[in-house]
This record gives structure tokens, C-alpha cells and sequence, in this order.
């Protein structure tokens, strides 16, 4: 896998260089601003990027909107964004485009190596891998009106693990339920957002991920 990183703190991008080398990944670029991200992913499309949120030259969100520039470059590349907030404003426009390959974790959550690397795979996979956190806030922060009002607490609560990147066994282990059951709630659950009942690979979070940003 060859990899590109995007962030401003040097020893935390060192870090990652480091820690992804030793994994058997090739980081290809490993630069601290928006600008130069895009001048690398311009010139050389990696498998997946690994951006900060918070880039020169304004440290508020020019991460995530190279991010966006960036699939926009290369449609479908796989986007792993890393921030301490959860940003919400380009977020939907990212998770949103139905594209694939998108994931989107805090750093104080990302404790463990092994969870950070599954989630670069899964995201450079074609998958998602969402912070339960960032999951839970942009929840909070839809409309009134918004299509999932229409669910029950234990249909969100599924949507959410769905969104995490979770499989129908992992999520019936999470919630301890049957696999059957599972499988009921996200057959509710499409049909209630007015989905394709297509619940194949990460194409079923993608389309669900689409109705958390609309």
C-alpha cells in the first residue's frame, strides 16, 4: 500500500511515517500544509491519504477541504481523516459524495496501533471507519426535519455501528442480538430512508453515511 500524510505537527507525522513503515506500508509523502498535499496527490496518486484537519496556512479546516480537493483530483481516493474535533462543514461534503473509501477518527480515540491500521486498510479498501463520537455528533446536529426521525432507538443504534464499518456479526455481537435480527433492522432501516436494500459490502454505509450529511 502506498500512503500520503497531510499534517502540521512534526512529531506526530514522524510518528506516523514510522509506524506505517513498520507495518510494510510505503509512505510516498509526508508533508505539513494543504498546499503541498495537493501539489503530491496531484502529481502521484497514492492508495490512500492520511490528512489533519487543521493545516497551514489558517489551521482550521484547510485539511478536510484539500481532502475533498483531493478526491475531486482522484475520484474514490481513499481518505483517512485525523482531528480533534469534529468538523462538520466539508465532513458532509467528504462522507457524503457516495464515492467510497472515506474515514474520519479523533486522535484522543485513536489509542491502539492495531485499530488505527485496520482502519487505513478498510478505508483504502473501499470501506469507512468512523469514530463513534463524530458518528453521534453529526446525529445531534441534523435538522428537525430530518429522514432519521423516522427510526427507533435500536434502528440508529445499528445505523450507527453500520457507519463505524462494522459487519452484520460484529454489530449482532455489539448489541447482543442475533444475526437475524440484524439483518431485520437494516432491512427497516433502508426502507425507511428509501433505500436500495443492497447490503453488500461498504456500499450499504456509504448510502447510509450520504443521509447522516444531507
Amino acid at each position: 500500500m502506498r500512503v500520503m500524510i497531510a499534517e502540521d505537527d512534526a512529531l506526530l507525522r514522524e510518528g506516523l511515517v514510522l509506524l506505517l513503515s513498520t507495518a510494510g506500508i510505503e509512505v510516498v509523502a509526508a508533508v505539513d500544509n494543504a498546499e503541498d498535499f495537493l501539489t503530491a496527490v496531484t502529481a502521484d496518486r497514492p492508495d490512500a491519504v492520511v490528512v489533519d484537519v487543521r493545516l497551514p496556512p489558517t489551521f482550521t479546516d484547510d485539511g478536510l477541504r484539500a481532502a475533498v480537493r483531493a478526491r475531486g483530483i482522484h475520484p474514490g481516493l481513499p481518505v483517512l481523516v485525523l482531528s480533534s474535533y469534529v468538523e462538520d462543514s466539508y465532513a458532509a461534503e467528504l462522507l457524503g459524495d457516495g464515492a467510497g473509501g472515506v474515514g474520519y477518527l479523533l486522535k484522543e480515540r485513536v489509542g491502539k496501533v492495531d485499530r488505527f491500521l485496520d482502519s487505513l486498510r478498510r478505508v483504502a479498501a473501499g470501506g469507512t471507519a468512523m469514530d463513534p463520537e463524530v458518528i453521534s455528533q453529526l446525529l445531534v446536529r441534523r435538522k428537525a426535519d430530518d429522514p432519521l426521525a423516522v427510526l427507533t432507538a435500536r434502528e440508529r443504534e445499528v445505523l450507527a455501528l453500520m457507519a463505524e464499518g462494522h459487519d452484520n456479526t460484529t454489530i449482532a455481537e455489539r448489541l447482543v442480538v442475533t444475526d437475524g435480527a440484524v439483518h431485520k433492522h437494516i432491512r427497516s432501516i433502508f426502507a425507511k430512508l428509501g433505500l436500495a436494500a443492497d447490503e453488500a459490502g461498504h456500499r450499504r454505509v456509504l448510502a447510509v453515511l450520504a443521509y447522516l450529511n444531507a
